[in-house]
C-alpha cells in the first residue's frame, strides 16, 4: 500500500502501516470481493444453526457465565442489542480517535476473514463508519484484555446500531443516530452472532501496539542523533562506536545504533579536537555504552513487530466459524501474546529515557562536563540555565520506571469466575502510550540542552549532521544566553521529536538512517 492509497481488506491482511494509514492519515478502506464472499458463506453455516434448535454459545445462547441459558428465536435480536448495550460500560477520559480508528479497521479485518459468522452488511457498517471519518466516544477503562478489549468494542458497535456518542468528521459530538443518517448511512440491527463478533476481539490493544511500533522506530533515531550531540557536547571519543568493536558482540540493534552514531559524528571539529588527548582514557556508560542501549531497544521492537505481525494475521474471536462450517469455541481472545509485548516495549523505553537523562545532568554538573559552565548558565548565580529543565527530565524518567512496572501479571478475575484469568494487556497499552510521550519529552530536553551546550563549545565546530539539526532548533529557540521563560523552548524542542524534524533534518545530510 502507498501512503493515501485505500487499504483493502481481505484476502491479503494487513501491515502495521496500513493500521497507521488508516487510523492517522484516514486512509480509506474497502471490502474485498472475496471478503464479501467469505463473509457471506459463514452467515449462511450461522443462519443454519439458528434454526436447527440446538443451543450454540453466542447464536442461541447467553454469554459469558450465562452461556447454559438458552435463548429463544423471537428475543435473539434483543439479546444482541442487551449485549452491546451493557458492555459498553466503560468510564474516564476518551481515548483518542487513532485508537478508535485502529480498533474499527482490525475489528473490520477479523470480520473480512469469514470465520465470525457477521452479515455482510454488518460488516459493511464499520467500513462505512471509518470512510466518513465517524469516531465512537470510547472511554479509556472498561478492558481487562480478555474475552477481548469488551468495553471500548462494545462503544463501537453501540455506534454502528445508532446509539451512543461519536465525533464526526469535523470532531464535534453527535449522537450516533444523527451522524450517521448525516453521512448518509443507516444504523443496524444485529442479528444472531454478531453482538459477540463485533466485541470479542484484542484489536484495542494491538491497534496501540501497532501505533507504538511505529513512534518507536522514529524515536530510536532520536536518540541515537541526541546521543551523538551529546557525545560532542562533553568532548567525549568516537572510537567506541568503532564497526569493529560492535562486531565483537553481535547484536543486530546495537550495530546499527554504533553507526547511526558514527555517522553523525563524521567530520566533527569537537570531536577531532580532542581525539589524540593521551589523559581521555574512558567515557561515562551513558555515553560510550549508548549503542547497548538504544541497540536493545531496536532489537525489543523487532520482536514486538513480530508478534503484531502475526497477530494482524490473526482471527480473535470467539466462537469462530471454520472453514467446514463448524462453529468452535476457543481461547484466542485472550491478549497474552500482546500484553506481555506492551509491557516490554514500556521496560524498554524507560530504560532508553534514563540513559538520556544522564547525559543530560552531565552536561549541566561542572564536575563532570570537561569545561561547560555551571548549569550551562550564561551568568552562573544570576542564571540558572537548565538546572530546572534537568528536573523536568529527571521526574518524567521516574514515572517511566513506575509505567515499566507490567500490567500483564495483574490478572483479576470476572464474570463469575468464568472468565479467571485475564491479560491486562489493554492497560499496558494505554501505559505505554503515556511512556512513549514521557520519552519524546526527555529527548527533546536532552536535544535542547545539547544544543546549548554546543554553542559553548564555539569556536570548535559540531559535524556537519549535528550541526544541522542544531540550525533546525535555532529556527525556533535562540542560543545561549541569559535566562528565559524556559517552558516555552522545551515544548518547541519536544514538538520537533515528535514530528519528524529532528530525524528530516539529520538525513538531510547523511541520507536514511537506519
Amino acid at each position: 500500500m502507498t501512503p493515501g492509497s485505500t487499504v483493502v481488506l481481505g484476502p491479503d491482511r494487513l501491515t502495521i502501516a496500513d493500521v497507521v494509514a488508516v487510523a492517522r492519515n484516514f486512509a480509506p478502506v474497502l471490502l474485498a470481493p472475496q471478503a464479501r464472499s467469505a463473509i457471506a458463506f459463514s452467515r449462511a453455516h450461522i443462519d443454519g444453526l439458528a434454526v436447527s434448535g440446538r443451543p450454540v454459545y453466542g447464536v442461541s445462547t447467553g454469554f459469558g457465565a450465562l452461556a447454559t441459558t438458552y435463548v429463544e428465536p423471537e428475543k435473539r435480536a434483543q439479546m444482541q442489542r442487551s449485549l452491546i448495550r451493557s458492555h459498553a460500560a466503560g468510564s474516564g477520559p476518551l481515548v483518542e480517535t487513532e485508537v478508535v480508528r485502529a480498533l474499527m479497521l482490525l475489528r473490520l479485518s477479523t470480520l473480512a476473514t469469514g470465520h465470525t459468522g457477521v452479515r455482510v452488511e454488518t460488516a459493511l457498517a464499520y467500513a462505512n463508519m471509518l470512510n466518513a471519518r465517524i469516531t465512537p466516544c470510547v472511554p479509556e477503562y472498561g478492558s481487562l484484555g480478555c474475552s477481548g478489549d469488551l468495553a471500548p468494542l462494545a462503544h463501537c458497535a453501540l455506534a454502528i446500531m445508532g446509539e451512543g456518542t461519536v465525533r464526526d468528521a469535523n470532531g464535534e459530538f453527535k449522537c450516533a443516530a444523527e451522524a450517521l443518517a448525516t453521512a448518509g448511512l443507516s444504523a443496524i440491527e444485529l442479528a444472531e452472532k454478531e453482538g459477540l463478533a463485533l466485541i470479542n476481539g484484542t484489536d484495542g490493544m494491538l491497534g496501540m501496539l501497532a501505533l507504538a511500533i511505529t513512534d518507536l522506530h522514529a524515536l530510536v533515531r532520536v536518540a541515537d542523533i541526541t546521543t551523538a550531540m551529546s557525545v560532542e557536547a562533553l568532548m567525549g571519543t568516537d572510537r567506541v562506536f568503532a564497526e569493529e568493536l560492535q562486531a565483537l558482540r553481535p547484536q543486530p540493534g546495537q550495530a546499527v545504533s554504533a553507526s547511526n552514531i558514527t555517522r553523525m559524528l563524521a567530520g566533527s571539529g569537537i570531536v577531532a579536537s580532542h581525539r589524540d588527548d593521551d589523559l581521555r582514557v574512558q567515557d561515562s556508560y551513558s555515553l560510550r555504552c549508548a549503542p547497548q542501549v538504544a541497540g536493545a531497544v531496536r532489537d525489543t521492537i523487532t520482536h514486538a513487530e513480530m508478534v503484531a505481525m502475526r497477530e494482524l494475521n490473526s482471527v480473535i474471536d470467539n466462537p469462530v466459524v471454520l472453514d467446514d462450517g463448524r462453529i468452535e469455541s476457543n481461547g484466542n481472545f485472550h491478549g497474552a501474546p500482546i500484553a506481555y509485548v506492551l509491557d516490554f516495549l514500556a521496560i524498554a523505553v524507560a530504560d532508553l529515557a534514563s540513559i538520556a537523562e544522564r547525559r543530560t545532568d552531565r552536561m549541566l554538573d561542572v564536575h563532570r562536563s570537561n569545561g561547560l559552565p555551571p548549569f550551562l548558565a550564561d551568568d552562573p548565580g544570576v542564571d540558572s540555565g537548565h538546572m530546572i529543565a534537568q528536573y523536568t527530565q529527571a521526574g518524567i524518567v521516574s514515572e517511566l520506571k513506575r509505567l515499566a512496572a507490567p500490567a500483564s501479571v495483574d490478572s483479576i478475575p470476572s464474570s463469575a469466575m468464568q472468565e479467571d484469568h485475564v491479560s491486562m494487556g489493554w492497560s499496558a497499552a494505554r501505559k505505554l502510550r503515556r511512556s512513549i510521550d514521557g520519552l519524546t519529552r526527555v529527548l527533546g530536553i536532552e536535544l535542547l540542552t545539547a544544543a546549548r551546550a554546543l554553542d559553548f563549545r564555539a569556536p570548535l565546530t559540531p559535524a556537519p549532521a549535528t550541526a544541522a539539526v542544531l540550525a533546525l532548533l535555532r529556527e525556533h529557540v535562540d542560543g545561549a544566553g541569559p535566562d528565559r521563560y524556559l517552558s516555552p523552548e522545551i515544548e518547541a524542542a519536544v514538538g520537533l521529536v515528535a514530528d519528524g524534524s529532528v530525524v528530516a533534518a539529520a538525513q538531510a545530510v547523511l541520507g536514511e538512517l537506519e
